[in-house]
């Protein structure tokens, strides 16, 4: 298992910059959240308490509101500017209830939540493992934990446009399936599924990219990151690279989705108990 390092206050600061223009910009974000949320279609929960984990705005928040209309919805995020859109989501008898906090250590109650939703989030953590033991000490048996997260192919376009220009690390590094989940096996979750999708973006200009990544907070967070100004002869061999790519018109960009679920078991097995089975789907798309 690679390890991530994650400078989470760097990527802290810039989502909490992006919180005004990150709705404009986030039209794969919404589209993945949909489709994790069709997939409760098939699961016969009733949840009291939901908990939408790295909310950001709000919107997925708002989903799973008209969804339970009769839970307690809560959204954290750890930028407050971010909360402070996600606050006016639902209606005024109904707010969300807001939470800044780290989803590596949740001010939440030992089994206080009966599902948890997470978007395209749970990349932004230092330490994988810790999150989902965090995920699993706030649900109550039998809850549901169902989220999203980016796979190694994610910007693969761009990773290998910058190696062309020098050896720093410039795209944040992104989990394997598989290794995610054997983390949610070795933390005791029962009967984890995990599946995987390729979704392609296209973009007339490399720069149009690098745009739509500013402005929803997806800068480099990673403490490899190079230090000091790139430079305009490095951003040009790196536009000249991502050339390379072109094809009918457009550059595109690709997007390894990981879709997982897992259930809290109603008892939880010993420490180190890792005999729970994990069943493993593969699928691509491109759309």
């Amino acid at each position: 298992m690679s390890e991530t390092l994650i400078d989470k206050e760097r990527a802290r600061c810039a989502f909490s910059r992006a919180a005004d223009s990150y709705d404009d910009a986030a039209v794969l974000q919404r589209e993945v959240s949909r489709r994790m949320l069709e997939r409760l279609d098939l699961v016969k929960l009733q949840p009291q308490a939901v908990l939408d984990l790295g909310c950001g705005t709000g919107e997925q928040t708002d989903r799973l509101m008209r969804r339970y209309p009769k839970a307690a919805v809560h959204a954290l995020d750890f930028a407050l500017p971010m909360l402070s859109h996600a606050r006016k989501k639902g209606r005024w008898l109904r707010r969300p209830r807001c939470i800044c906090g780290d989803m590596e250590h949740l001010p939440l109650a030992d089994n206080s939540i009966d599902l948890i939703c997470s978007n395209l989030s749970f990349q932004w953590a230092s330490d994988p493992q810790l999150l989902y033991r965090e995920c699993l000490r706030v649900l109550r048996p039998e809850g549901l934990l169902m989220f999203t997260t980016f796979g190694p192919d994610t910007l693969q376009e761009l990773r290998s446009a910058w190696a062309v220009v020098d050896d720093h690390a410039h795209v944040s590094p992104f989990m394997d399936m598989h290794d995610l989940g054997d983390i949610l096996i070795n933390s005791g979750y029962a009967a984890p599924v995990m599946d995987v999708e390729h979704i392609v973006l296209t973009y007339a200009r490399v720069d149009d990219l690098m745009g739509d990544l500013k402005n929803i907070g997806a800068h480099n967070a990673t403490t490899r990151r190079p230090r000091g100004l790139t430079g305009r002869a490095r951003m040009q061999s790196m536009r000249q690279a991502y050339e390379e790519f072109r094809c009918d018109g457009a550059l595109p960009a690709t997007y390894e989705v990981v879709y997982g679920h897992a259930w809290a078991p109603a008892q939880m097995p010993p420490a180190g108990d890792a005999s729970v089975p994990l069943k493993m789907l593969s699928r691509k798309k491109a759309d």
